[in-house]
């Protein structure tokens, strides 16, 4: 066995734990650098600044999103050749995939400067922060590129057992940005244009040095012949697994996304409350998430490896990795709210926004040990290729949360878009545990020795 495929070999459980911690310390770092933005205009620009980030962040994260997912899914393929020790495939499937995602991200960098006025105005933006919002998407969406591509390189570092790499550039980049921030917003006395300015600047750094390292780090695998930088079969077949997993981590944000004239309906304090709350929830699932993913990338490698009994081990321990994570975070939203909000907003002269962003923390914590469990499923279906009943629970896990949201929050108040939250995780495990008891993941592998 290769001495660089840790996750086929050792302890399932500690393979699996010591793989995810610097995936899970990486998203939160991930989140902290997108979170940035809101905490430094909150503080020193003010509330309407606060809520036009929040506006534009439902849109940005679909992109960021599926950034993420596109990268897992494609990395699926990587992590599988890997295991089966096809070294040569495997340089193939990351070339191929870097491409493919350059290309992708320009097209919808444009996509996004075009259509982000009139994507606002369809969402119901308040008109007081309508301009700064739409000023922070174009310069936010000049720099989409950056952010795609750091993203696809950290899902093949992850992909080759490597989550160290993705951690140490994110903490990099994350001190980078919030500098800079400082700088745009305190420094040069500049708005929601000066902390784009500097995110974008942040990115483009770190996409430029995970690229150099990965190309240095795939020199150390030996091919017996030189690999193909664009393969169409490869392509087609990582595609199968990539559509799907971008659906999967982009539920959260689409559903955001979706539900977010319900929130704009009433007012901007309380969309500068939703804001903070769900950029909080935003950290507190990076551990499921991250969870998850790696959950993906371990079932890759022990599938391509021929060792299928490794992942249901693995799978039975990440509950308790999810279990543990979800406590925490109970305790910390029941408890320590007020705080945390404290970050975003003066509680004394936001009222509104605070008793928002308060509801809404102390109820989704009781909930979080639920997306952990579906993310941990997902990430078995996954990293098997098994994606289609996955695709769908998590489908159904968002139609769920749009239809409560814009159904019932007109009726009932805006309680109502973070009680549905719960209730499509909770219909989307149920999907996926019940596809992962058949068993039929077990034969789904792309790649075998």
């Amino acid at each position: 066995m290769n001495k660089k495929q840790k996750l086929v070999e050792g302890a399932p459980g500690r393979s699996l734990f010591f793989f995810a911690l610097p995936m899970i310390l990486g998203n939160l770092f991930q989140q902290f650098y997108n979170m940035a933005d809101s905490v430094i205009v909150g503080r020193y620009v003010g509330e309407d600044a606060l809520a036009a980030v929040g506006a534009s962040y439902s849109f940005t994260n679909v992109f960021i999103m599926v950034a993420i997912g596109g990268g897992i899914g494609a990395s699926v393929l990587t992590s599988q050749y890997l295991g089966a020790e096809k070294y040569q495939e495997m340089k193939t499937s990351v070339y191929t995939f870097l491409i493919t995602f350059a290309c992708l991200s320009t097209l919808l960098a444009l996509f996004g400067l075009s259509f982000n006025p009139l994507i606002l105005s369809a969402l119901g933006t308040p008109e007081n922060i309508y301009e700064d919002a739409v000023l922070y998407l174009q310069l936010y969406f000049m720099g989409l590129p950056f952010m795609f591509m750091y993203n696809v390189l950290a899902a093949n570092f992850n992909a080759l057992g490597k989550s160290g790499i993705p951690l140490a550039l994110l903490i990099f980049s994350s001190l980078l940005n919030i500098l800079l921030d400082l700088v745009m917003v305190i420094g040069f006395g500049m708005g929601v244009d000066g902390v784009a300015i500097a995110t974008v600047i942040a990115q483009g750094v770190s996409a430029v040095v995970s690229f150099l390292l990965l190309m240095l780090l795939l020199r150390s695998y030996p091919a017996q012949e030189k690999p193909r930088l664009f393969h169409i079969p490869v392509l087609l077949s990582g595609t199968r697994i990539a559509i799907p997993s971008i659906i999967q981590q982009s539920i959260v944000s689409i559903g955001m996304l979706l539900t977010q004239s319900s929130v704009n309906q009433f007012g901007s304090s309380a969309l500068a409350g939703y804001t903070a709350g769900m950029r909080l929830e935003s950290i507190a699932i990076v551990p499921m998430i991250g969870t998850g993913n790696a959950m993906s990338t371990f079932t890759a490698q022990n599938l391509g490896a021929g060792k299928p009994e490794r992942v249901q081990q693995g799978y039975r321990i990440s509950y308790g990795i999810i279990a543990a994570f979800a406590l925490l975070l109970c305790v910390v939203c029941q408890f320590f709210y007020h705080p945390v909000l404290s970050a975003f907003m003066d509680t004394a002269t936001s009222a509104t926004a605070y008793e928002t962003g308060a509801a809404y923390l102390r109820f989704i914590g009781w909930f979080f040990c639920l997306i952990g469990f579906k993310a941990t499923t997902d990430g078995v279906l996954r990293g098997s290729g098994d994606v289609a009943v996955y695709m769908i629970a998590n489908l159904v896990n968002l139609s769920v949360r749009v239809a409560v949201a814009r159904i019932c929050s007109p009726i009932w108040g805006i309680q109502m878009i973070w009680y549905a939250v719960p209730l499509g995780w909770g219909v989307n495990y149920l999907i996926s545990y019940c596809r992962y008891r058949t068993g039929y993941w077990r034969k789904k592998a792309l790649v075998t020795k």
